[in-house]
């Protein structure tokens, strides 16, 4: 069955071919009442506009390439959500690639949206060296990266104040009385090491004795969480409060402490990273660090869109500022 094009259009209709392209291109010199007619017409027929054709002529696909590392990490799948709503409001669509733990994956993908012509990419790298790795690509095409801290780097990124925000974290654990806090998570990535370092320098400055718990996990992930909070847990709980890097990781150590017995707040505070939506989920209420996803994404866009458009050179780091979220899964010490 062949694609309904315009002149099949203006066939049924009964009018010229140019009457119905400017009728979807919203021409002035068309009545609302012709107009509303073929695009009712065009609806029915199943007409659809010829992106390849389109493109072509404006030499632009309108077309927007994100990659993440797995769609399904939460964080990834709120992220992606709001750049695609982001991208549309502007006219834009967006290409979704998973790149995978695997660096040749990650180049795959991204050779594979240059090829299919996008406009521009949005990157979340799976580690800093992946910038390096990917150069080759995205000095051919507009992009900018995201969540990953590449303020030393000349390429544009969105991403949030890491250190503030584990040092913001400590201030509050530290306000409630707490003096044993431990952190648990990956270092692998420099925002990981950010966020780390934050926690570090928290502990330098209100005299507490740093305890880190490191996940050799590939992704943060529930499932990596719990399988190292498990673990954890056969040892003596001489802490009182756990700050895990990312939410993921920490749902997974609640999912730990509920199978062991142990009662959080009662018996240990926990508190997480990124405020994903399971985060406010009734049982869980976790009180964690939000790094607004809807913000990172709309200024990506933003910077992306100014790139493809004005043709806007150089590179733009946007540092975002983290807030507390405050929920019942940390209680004062009496």
């Amino acid at each position: 069955m062949k694609n309904v094009t315009l002149k099949d259009v203006a066939r049924a209709a009964g009018v010229s071919y140019s009457t119905v392209s400017r009728s979807l291109s919203g021409s002035p010199q068309i009545g609302r009442e012709t107009r509303e007619r073929i695009l009712r017409l065009c609806d029915e027929m199943g007409y659809t506009k010829n992106y390849v054709a389109r493109s072509m002529i404006m030499r632009r696909t309108e077309l927007i390439g994100l990659v993440v590392p797995s769609i399904d990490n939460q964080f990834m799948a709120e992220l992606a959500y709001h750049a695609e709503m982001s991208a549309r409001a502007r006219g834009y669509n967006l290409m979704l690639c998973n790149s995978g733990p695997d660096l040749r994956q990650e180049k795959a993908v991204v050779k594979l949206l240059v090829g299919r012509q996008v406009d521009g990419m949005l990157i979340v790298p799976q580690e800093h060296r992946s910038c390096e790795e990917l150069r080759v690509y995205t000095e051919q095409v507009p992009t900018v990266f995201l969540s990953e801290d590449l303020r030393d780097e000349p390429l544009s990124c969105v991403t949030t104040d890491n250190t503030g925000a584990t040092y913001l974290a400590m201030e509050y654990l530290r306000s409630l009385g707490h003096r044993e806090i431990l952190y648990f998570g990956r270092r692998h990535t420099v925002t990981h090491q950010l966020r780390a370092e934050g926690y570090l320098r928290a502990c330098r400055d209100m005299g507490l004795t740093p305890r880190i718990v490191d996940s050799s996990f590939p992704r943060s992930s529930v499932a990596g969480g719990y399988e190292l909070a498990r673990e954890l847990f056969t040892k003596p709980l001489d802490y009182t409060a756990i700050l895990a890097s990312t939410d993921s990781n920490a749902l997974g150590i609640l999912r730990a402490a509920d199978e062991l017995g142990i009662r959080v707040p009662e018996q240990l505070s926990l508190m997480g990273f990124d405020n994903i939506a399971s985060a406010a989920m009734p049982r869980i209420d976790l009180t964690t660090v939000e790094q607004s996803k809807r913000e990172m994404a709309l200024q990506a866009v933003e910077i992306l869109l100014d790139k493809i458009e004005r043709g806007t050179q150089g590179y733009v780091h946007q540092i975002l500022m983290p807030s507390l979220v405050k929920r019942s899964s940390c209680r004062a010490l009496t």
